[in-house]
């Protein structure tokens, strides 16, 4: 089994729901990263998870929101992200908008995940991401516990970065 295939079989669909995110992105000559845990997969041991987070260029966000209308994605517009979603498949994919990951966007790779070739955010900005939703307190716990999770899993791979962690995560990772 493929990592796309695998991708398709955990997300319970029959089409390729990552693959027609990232032509949307292409064919709108969009600005992008990804974000979150398929990102943290770049740099670690992949993890299953059915969401792909993506920071779009804020100019281009509207031409890949009537691209992806045209292609057949439902759209949930929230104060700081969209949500696409798309029948014949549990993934989730959320186009975040809060300003902060803008600046990911320059410093992006294109890297394989899972089979894909897409463009993920820098280890570093990986990481701060990571770090801004652990320190959410408004997050659901569980949310938070994943975040932590995935900052563990770099610093497994990546020991020096923990240098650039907050002092508070430093202590409370410390204290475990």
């Amino acid at each position: 089994m493929t990592g796309k295939e695998f991708v398709r079989f955990v997300a319970n669909g029959n089409i390729d729901v990552v693959q027609i995110v990232l032509d949307i992105l292409s064919d709108t000559g969009s600005g992008y990263c990804v974000i979150g845990g398929l990102a943290v997969n770049a740099y670690a041991e992949p993890v299953v998870s059915l969401d792909l987070d993506i920071v779009v260029a804020v100019e281009d966000v509207e031409k890949v929101n009537r691209l992806a209308q045209e292609r057949g994605f439902a759209i949930e517009r929230f104060q700081h992200s969209v949500n696409l979603s798309m029948k014949g498949s549990d993934l989730r994919i959320q186009l975040q908008m809060d300003p902060r990951y803008q600046s990911f966007i320059p410093n992006a790779e294109t890297k394989s995940v899972l089979g894909y070739e897409m463009k993920v955010a820098g280890l570093g900005d990986v990481l701060q991401g990571k770090i801004w939703a652990y320190l959410d307190k408004e997050r659901r716990k569980s949310k938070r516990q994943k975040d932590l999770s995935d900052i563990l899993r770099l610093l497994e791979g990546f020991p020096d970065l923990e240098e650039s962690l907050p002092q508070s995560l430093r202590d409370e990772l410390n204290e475990e």
